[in-house]
């Protein structure tokens, strides 16, 4: 992911899961059936953000209105989603990290208690693309989170009592942690930012109990750090041994990127969790040869001891920042004829992949946005076509008209949601292009390892994002409401048939799931970079949640929005020039009821 303040400067570089099964085999059993909380960052293992819940449905849902809000404090971007369990409502903000406990027993939701950890203020100087925290997961009265400056903390859930703090990440090398924890058993699962520091991105599993880190899995390199056994890694393509090194020219895997800093999913059945890696560093592809595997792919492994037992590369040889850190949705679908356990990713690169999730192998692949830097994905190979006149690195010079851009057909911040009961997927796009040109750069560690210049402009049509469904089955798009404006919020689906989502100039929106058609729309303040939940609260009636606050790399593009700053006068960025008119920072929550 290209650090956004870094996007017009060019060539800057340095010279056992007993409890967890049984959670997700209950989730599994009932689709529509929902006990009303929201206790991990997708809802499910299954990563699907669908509830059952029905309260709030498509015949009503033109009722909804705002019951609650709360300020965090925070101007930075509020993206990931509050946890729901029992009575209590968990809030995670952007940096500082303070984590906040809401009693929703008791009139106008009074603060439980807070905790407000000990974060290195450093780390505001290395991570990319703001300050951000994407969320917390809830187990056994543990609230389990990460903190920017690269640590991971449990939390009592009914005191806000410090359990343990487990530095994981490397500050010094240009490591920061900004993604939700996923829990399976007695494994916290954790992962780092830092592509464009070349880090050499891995994936931890820490002891839930004492916070010890008990493997390391990384994305690259030897066979041995990736935790490939020959026995037991079965990709669905073919692949030599050592792969994940002799695929980067020149040992150029130790300095290569591939962070973790998107959404994790978990199949109990199989015993997988599945995720996705980060772009390939540097940006000058040409400084790293070959097909860079597994940066921007997906991996399969065991929770208990990290074991890899399938990858899948969505674009080899990276060379237009297409991070696959987006969320691995898990869903039974019927392909083909055939009924078939998926995995459905909307990836970067413009296309929607529905594989096999026990071997990786590509069932479908259809773009849905338009795609112009590869043709198609052949099945058999499991590889892009590409048009060669797309193709970058410092010999190209300057290439003209790449689409999507390095913001992503979808942003790997946008996670979708699924619904079994109309068996489509939801999800936020962009309709952007970009120009992309690199330079030459050398590694410093701790210091930017890019060399890019690479402006947007629209898409075909003009707009410049829009929330879709999605038929993964037979890769189509079912219907489309288009946004003035790049789309950048995560999905919820409902058993009431009803779609949720947030736009850039700060509506909160609700959609018939089966038509698109608009239901409710709330200006809140702040453009949306969060993902809504929804649960049932002490009084029996359901709620929608939902953060505003402006972030990521849009809080530096979108031009001057933050008031408390007289040196932010900066322009917006060409191809939105009036999104300031629209929206400022902010941090909110907000709770919209009948």
């Amino acid at each position: 992911m290209l650090r956004a303040s870094l996007v017009t400067l060019f060539f800057w570089g340095a010279a056992s899961a007993a409890p967890g099964l049984a959670i997700a085999a209950a989730a599994a059993s009932n689709a529509d059936s929902d006990d009303g909380q929201w206790t991990m960052p997708a809802k499910n293992y299954s990563a699907t953000r669908y509830s059952g819940l029905t309260q709030i449905n498509a015949r009503n849902a033109r009722s909804l209105r705002p019951v609650w809000t709360f300020s965090t404090g925070v101007l930075t971007g509020h993206e990931g989603q509050p946890l729901v369990v029992g009575d209590t409502m968990y809030v995670v903000t952007p940096w500082p990290n303070v984590l906040y406990a809401f009693d929703l027993s008791k009139a106008g939701y009074p603060l439980r208690w807070k905790y407000r950890p000990d974060v290195s203020q450093n780390a505001l100087g290395v991570a990319c693309c703001d300050a951000v925290n994407r969320g917390a997961f809830y187990v056994d009265g543990v609230i389990v989170y990460n903190l920017l400056d690269g640590h991971t903390v449990a939390v009592d859930a009914r005191s806000g009592r410090e359990l343990w703090k487990t530095a994981i990440a490397d500050l010094g090398s240009g490591e920061t942690v900004t993604m939700a924890p996923l829990v399976v058993g007695n494994r916290v699962i954790v992962g780092a930012s830092g592509g464009e520091f070349g880090i050499y991105g891995w994936l931890k599993g820490l002891d839930l109990k004492t916070g010890q880190v008990i493997w390391t899995g990384h994305n690259m390199g030897p066979d041995a750090d990736m935790l490939i056994h020959a026995a037991t890694f079965k990709p669905a393509y073919p692949v030599a041994a050592d792969e994940g090194a002799h695929s980067w020219g020149s040992d150029s895997w130790k300095n290569g990127g591939a962070p973790v800093w998107g959404w994790l999913s978990y199949d109990p059945q199989l015993d997988l969790v599945y995720y996705g890696s980060g772009n390939a560093s540097p940006y000058n592809s040409e400084q790293r040869p070959g097909d860079n595997k597994w940066s921007a792919s997906v991996l399969a492994r065991r929770p208990a001891t990290g074991e890899l037992i399938w990858a899948y590369q969505f674009t080899p040889h990276d060379g237009w920042d297409y991070d696959a850190t987006g969320a691995m949705v898990l869903a039974d679908l019927t392909v083909g004829g055939k009924p078939t356990r998926a995995l459905v990713h909307f990836d970067k690169n413009g296309f929607a992949y529905t594989l096999d999730r026990a071997t990786g192998k590509v069932l479908v692949a259809a773009p849905f946005v338009p795609v112009n830097w590869a043709k198609s994905v052949d099945p058999a190979s499991g590889r892009p076509l590409l048009d060669p006149s797309k193709e970058t690195g410092v010999s190209k010079g300057n290439v003209k008209g790449i689409c999507p851009c390095l913001e992503g057909g979808v942003s790997p911040n946008s996670p979708p949601a699924y619904s079994p009961r109309t068996h489509l997927f939801y999800t936020s796009t962009n309709n952007l292009c970009m120009d992309y040109e690199t330079g030459r750069v050398s590694y410093l560690r701790g210091t930017p390892y890019m060399g890019i210049n690479s402006p947007y402009s629209a898409g075909a049509g003009g707009y410049l994002g829009s929330f879709i469904a999605w038929d993964a089955a037979s890769g189509r798009k079912v219907w489309e409401d288009k946004e003035p404006y790049p789309n950048w919020s995560g999905a919820l689906v409902t058993a009431g048939d009803v779609a949720f989502y947030g736009t850039l100039d700060g509506y909160f929106k609700a959609v018939d799931a089966r038509t698109g058609a608009e239901l409710s729309r709330f200006k809140v303040g702040s453009g949306v970079v969060g993902n809504p939940i929804t649960f049932r609260a002490p009084d029996g009636k359901q709620y929608v949640a939902v953060y505003a606050g402006i972030g990521g790399d849009w809080s530096l593009l979108a031009g001057d929005t933050r008031s408390d700053d007289p040196r932010d006068i900066r322009l917006p960025a060409d191809f939105m020039k009036d999104i300031a008119r629209h929206t400022s920072q902010g941090g909110m929550i907000w709770l919209f009821g009948l």
